[in-house]
């Protein structure tokens, strides 16, 4: 499986194990509508090893710790488990540790699938997989979404009581006192994600949000997604006041395996019934606003749209060191307010360029993240591979 991919699962009860070249700390959370646990008994780790259907395994050091799932047995306000695992050594990281879960039919142990989250570095925690209800059916999803601050973190994040642990050598799991959740002896009790590389992730909390280039903004406002139409609004004018520019804005959408479902562009001005729209085709750049204007119904999009790549490119060949005041920015579709903008302040002699790109969380929420990438592409066509490459 690769981030972000599905499977329906052909077992009513499954185990997951998640194992790697060292001793990892594996447990499992039952969440609710809301993406929290009811209470704290909803933490099932080695202190606390059953709950309403889900089970965990220690794997004594000699085989992979597991958690099982009984999806009859599952309450019927539960949601989904996420599996989570965090290094068993105090302070350490998955820089150069590739763990590996696999999901099997707990009844003969066959494996149903494998996931490896790529490109890990300073996270002390993951979320790896999630058993999850949907339509009826019980599906897993590959996730891979690194904490930096341990497995506290992890816990706090889906509404776990953490106690803050006493300040001992101890390299013993805590004594099972509490029904909470077990942070590492050296882990703060922060509950942010660790941001990508280079990125400054943030939500819309303070208001408008003016990003630089592979910084990341949470759509989340007042701690609640935001799941209404939003509009991208290109714009740019030609530089040194030379001639018209004509360029044409897109936005490409990718499923789960960065696999493209199709495009929004000045020929193909709705897609997925009607969920993204395009305003149009401006042929010279000229006049003050957005240029051209995408409109997405977050709401409404397929579950399968993972990802969604906003691009501009030249067809009549000119370059981006022909164009000035590029910029991207994301509006409210319903007040007109500006969320978030991004303004490109470089330029290369290429015909296209990447500006944003939105994806979908585990959990729900959407992130934008400025891109500014240029390549050599003239039609949205010739974009598709260099996007899908930037999810």
């Amino acid at each position: 499986m690769t981030p972000g991919s599905n499977i329906p699962l052909s077992a009513g009860r499954v185990t997951v194990d998640v194992a790697a070249p060292v001793r990892l700390d594996v447990s499992g959370l039952l969440l609710a509508a809301d993406g929290k646990v009811r209470s704290d008994d909803d933490f099932i780790f080695y202190n606390q090893p059953t709950g309403p259907g889900v089970a965990y395994r220690s794997g004594g050091g000699t085989a992979p710790d597991s958690i099982t799932v009984d999806t009859g047995a599952v309450p019927s306000d539960i949601e989904k488990i996420v599996v989570t695992a965090s290094p068993d050594a105090a302070g350490q990281t998955f820089q150069g540790i590739e763990p590996t879960a696999t999901i099997r039919d707990a009844a003969d142990g066959s494996a149903l699938a494998t996931f490896t989250p790529p490109q890990l570095g300073t996270e002390t925690a993951l979320v790896v997989v999630e058993i999850y209800r949907r339509g009826g059916t019980w599906k897993a999803r590959a996730v891979g979404q690194g904490y930096a601050n341990g497995l506290a973190g992890i816990a706090t994040d889906f509404g776990v009581t953490v106690e803050e642990p006493a300040p001992t050598p101890a390299t013993t799991p805590p004594p099972a006192a509490q029904p909470t959740a077990p942070p590492p002896p050296s882990a703060p009790p922060a509950a942010a994600p660790s941001p990508a590389p280079g990125a400054g992730k943030i939500n819309l909390d303070k208001g408008r949000v003016s990003l630089q280039k592979n910084q990341t903004v949470s759509l989340v406002k007042g701690g609640r997604p935001l799941l209404s139409q939003v509009r991208m609004g290109l714009g740019w004018e030609p530089a040194f006041r030379g001639k018209d520019i004509d360029l044409d804005a897109s936005v490409i959408a990718y499923g789960p395996q960065r696999n493209p479902i199709d495009s929004c562009y000045f020929g193909k001005l709705a897609i997925l019934n009607g969920a993204i729209q395009h305003s149009g085709d401006n042929l010279t750049g000229e006049g003050g606003g957005d240029d051209e204007v995408i409109t997405v119904d977050l709401g409404r999009l397929p579950q399968e749209v993972t990802g969604l790549v906003f691009t501009v490119n030249s067809f009549s060949g000119q370059k981006f060191t022909e164009v000035a005041k590029a910029y991207c920015r994301l509006l409210d579709a319903a007040s007109g307010e500006e969320l978030v903008r991004f303004d490109l302040t470089n330029a290369e002699p290429q015909t296209g360029v990447m500006m944003a790109k939105l994806i979908r969380q585990f959990s729900g929420e959407w992130e934008m993240t400025a891109l500014g990438d240029f390549v050599k592409a003239r039609t949205v066509r010739n974009m598709v591979k260099p996007a899908a490459e930037a999810l």
